[in-house]
């Protein structure tokens, strides 16, 4: 018989004032867990926060011995300390942990990623990855996804190498980021200095490999978790692991990227690597007069690819430039595994 809390209709955000924590209570409230019980928590110095749910004013809750108590899913998106910090007592709780941050498993408790696509990339041949009776689990973030799919999505079309560099929004610094760059944006316009303790650098019109070395920002320690993210996505299926590079782009919101894939010329074609493109779960944009940015990606749940192009000098080379909200892509796909797991 199902345990009492696997019966409950209560969900935990935990990291509920952060971008992700705040778009995916607008996804939980939109759909099919619309009126369940939803409990906002964050760390003490978020606590406290006023914000709404369920058309209701709701203050911000500290974790405190009974926050997890009689939770069916516990969404973690907060800090990665936070994460470890209460990892334990969400299990503990019963709940099935759902994690964004990027801390993949912890020594005790291992977790498993999961992604709307992952099940059928790994369908052969150890089977589905995603158990009904999983109660740990991680989301890849959108540029983990896109490689992950890239890698993938195209072995029909005999893929021998891969290598992306990702621009990636500030909103991945949460709101602080996002008001830093809006900050710079208007002072540099106005002739006045700027203030950068975020990046401790100009990153308004500019385009970065690196931040300040004051900045606790570190786009080497990013291109480090994401390589650990693809590698886990594609573990044990004899995937292409990509080449990567991180960039600093000076965009509040939407991560875009560059791909060169070396491919079987014998079965590569325009038509054929596009096919490959849309199995994988891209939305190809068909118009060759159109192009995916971080605004058109704005809102949207798939990952916008466009139209693959061969390279005129190197034979069997093809380019791809895509791009995904970053906050909105994993709200959802979290949603969708809630579901599944339902």
């Amino acid at each position: 018989m199902p345990s009492i809390e696997r019966e409950s209709q209560r969900i935990v955000i935990a990291g509920a004032s952060s971008l992700v924590g705040a778009e995916l209570k607008t996804l939980l409230e939109e759909g099919q867990f619309s009126g369940w019980d939803l409990r906002l928590l964050d760390e003490e110095a978020a606590a406290g926060t006023l914000t709404e749910a369920g058309g209701e004013p709701v203050v911000i809750q500290p974790v405190d011995e009974g926050s997890f108590e009689r939770a069916r899913f516990v969404f973690f998106t907060g800090s990665p300390q936070f994460v470890e910090t209460n990892l334990a007592a969400a299990l503990a709780a019963g709940a099935v942990a759902i994690d964004f941050t990027g801390k993949i498993s912890t020594k005790d408790q291992p977790s498993s990623p999961w992604f709307p696509k992952l099940d059928e990339f790994w369908s052969t041949p150890i089977g589905p990855k995603v158990q009904p009776n999983g109660t740990h689990f991680w989301i890849p973030s959108a540029a983990a996804v896109a490689a992950t799919s890239l890698s993938f999505g195209l072995r029909p079309v005999g893929l021998k190498r891969l290598s992306i560099t990702f621009l990636r929004p500030v909103s991945e610094a949460g709101r602080e980021g996002i008001e830093e760059l809006e900050s710079q944006t208007g002072r540099l316009l106005s002739l006045q200095s700027v203030g950068k303790p975020v990046f401790d650098t100009q990153v308004a019109f500019n385009l970065l490999e690196r931040y300040g070395p004051a900045s606790r920002q570190n786009l080497a320690a990013v291109g480090k978790a994401l390589r650990e993210e693809i590698t886990a996505c594609v573990s044990n299926q004899r995937a292409v692991l990509p080449a990567l590079q991180v960039l600093h782009a000076p965009t509040f919101y939407g991560v875009m990227f560059s791909a060169c894939a070396e491919l079987d010329p014998g079965v590569a074609d325009k038509e054929s690597v596009s096919n490959a493109c849309r199995e994988a779960g891209f939305s190809v944009v068909r118009d060759e007069d159109c192009t995916p940015s971080n605004v058109s990606a704005a809102g949207e749940n798939t990952i916008q690819l466009g139209l693959p192009q061969s390279d005129p000098t190197v034979h069997g080379t093809w380019w791809f430039w895509g791009a995904a909200d970053n906050v909105r892509l994993p709200a959802w796909n979290a949603v969708r595994l809630a579901e599944k797991l339902l």
